[in-house]
């Protein structure tokens, strides 16, 4: 299995910079087995099945870009950090230029955030700030920036909108450095016409890591390792989704991020277990799922794993044909695009 079997070219007036608005005007395209439709998100409310349970991503993007000044005498050096995952020390961080900072030196975000670097290896150091708890939170909130993902950030900048745009309508637990995606498309509206047609919903947490844009590199796709990304099912979670699974009705996640959490929490059987750590699971074709039916997903980049985890689900033949309808129709791409509700024929 060779990275050019999912390579594609998209015309990059494809790429979104900014979403839809409202959220669930973004378009929706439907793939059920073979057939192929164009709808909205909206129309959700129409698609959905009374018994249908969606699972939601829940983690919160922190604000996680920071641009900070580093003294050394007289000398002032500017320092661009980004924030990784949080580590028993404190934060792994991206630095730019990394050859500015040392061990042992302070960066000066704002006059209420700073940070000693207490390691630093060949790509990344590890930052130790001086807050804690809510106080960190606010000073971060107020210093940092949204991480947009870089094929945004090298268009424009982030600003105020995507502090909002950024974030799903239901983001609980802060930890995330980039947004489960799919859940963008979701307002407050549309979960309750959902909720009052009898889909239901069930939350789960997995922290997206930056990671999760990093390219593939090796030509043999099965031999990829995959980035660690922390999440949790709780208990209530786990018996909700098989709950759903006894009853025959389908379990939806909303993102690759809830559909990866979730099949690393299921055993051989397809039953769903209260699980906390850090999941790499990495589907590609050939895998088997345990408890997704269908998955609501937006369109992704060529040779990424994502696309490896939706040809997984959907079969390599017909992702590629869904992927060709999507360019062809001008569907938008990536994390700002449009959607996608994927249910493979077993499951329409």
């Amino acid at each position: 299995m060779k990275l050019e079997d999912f390579d594609f070219h998209l015309p990059e007036a494809l790429i979104a910079t900014r979403p839809a608005r409202p959220r669930t005007a973004a378009r929706l395209l439907l793939a059920e087995g073979d057939r192929i439709g164009d709808r909205r998100v909206s129309d959700l409310i129409d698609i959905l099945r009374p018994g249908d349970r969606l699972v939601l991503n829940n983690t919160r993007v922190i604000p996680a870009r920071l641009f900070g000044t580093r003294r050394r005498g007289e000398a002032v050096a500017k320092v661009e950090i980004t924030l990784l995952e949080p580590r028993a020390q404190g934060w792994r961080a991206l630095a730019k230029p990394l050859r500015k900072v040392q061990p042992g030196e302070v960066i000066r975000f704002s006059d209420h955030l700073s940070a000693t670097v207490v390691e630093k290896s060949e790509t990344d150091l590890t930052l130790a700030f001086d807050l804690t708890g809510d106080d960190f939170d606010k000073a971060l909130a107020e210093a940092g920036v949204m991480p947009l993902p870089p094929y945004i950030a090298a268009k424009r900048a982030a600003d105020d909108r995507d502090r909002t745009d950024y974030q799903t309508v239901f983001a609980r637990h802060a930890g995330a450095v980039a947004a489960p995606t799919a859940s963008l498309h979701f307002d407050e509206d549309l979960l309750r016409a959902l909720a009052a047609k009898g889909v239901e919903f069930t939350e789960v947490t997995l922290h997206v890591g930056a990671g999760t844009f990093l390219p593939v590199k090796v030509q043999d796709v099965t031999t990829h390792r995959m980035h660690a990304e922390w999440g949790r099912v709780t208990a209530a979670a786990a018996a909700e989704i098989n709950a759903t699974k006894r009853a025959g009705a389908r379990v939806i996640p909303v993102g690759t991020t809830a559909l990866r959490l979730i099949e690393s929490a299921a055993d051989a059987g397809g039953v769903l277990h209260p699980w906390e750590g850090e999941t790499d699971i990495f589907i590609y074709p050939g895998y088997r799922f345990r408890v997704t039916d269908a998955l609501m997903t937006n369109f992704h980049l060529p040779k990424s794993t994502l696309v490896m985890l939706v040809a997984a689900l959907m079969g390599e033949t017909r992702i590629r044909r869904i992927y060709d309808h999507a360019i062809r129709a001008g569907y938008r791409f990536f994390s700002y695009g449009d959607s996608s509700l994927l249910i493979p024929e077993s499951h329409g």
